[in-house]
């Protein structure tokens, strides 16, 4: 079983909205960090977001004012709230989670849900 799987991609036009979800079966006692990467085909992967357990949200320049990183600690589960969706956010996404705080490595990772942008 996974440790970390994400859920909620799909196929949606421009300027359409859609909501991943991402559900970690381990448990951080105290410090972690979780945030969602993405790669398009022919492309390296890129951070989107990352949110820590001091509070501390990045966004990449992107997606700011679109994408929005959010944790309900009683589910274990992260979310990522995307709005306005463009054809260049069509990638693959992925949740990654690790018990370090500083979002520079990540020790577990999902296998990836689809999202794809057309008209």
């Amino acid at each position: 079983q996974a440790r970390v799987e994400e859920s909620g991609g799909g196929s949606v036009q421009p300027g359409g909205s859609l909501t991943l979800s991402c559900t970690a079966r381990i448990t951080f006692p105290q410090s972690y960090c979780m945030g969602w990467f993405r790669q398009a085909p022919g492309k390296e992967r890129e951070s989107v977001t990352t949110l820590n357990s001091d509070g501390r949200e990045t966004y990449a320049d992107s997606v700011k004012g679109r994408f929005t990183i959010s944790r309900d600690a009683a589910k274990n589960t992260l979310y990522l709230g995307m709005n306005n969706l463009k054809p260049e956010d069509t990638a693959m996404y992925y949740c990654a989670a690790d018990p370090r705080p500083g979002c520079n490595a990540y020790n577990y990772w999902g296998q990836g849900t689809q999202v794809t942008v057309s008209s």
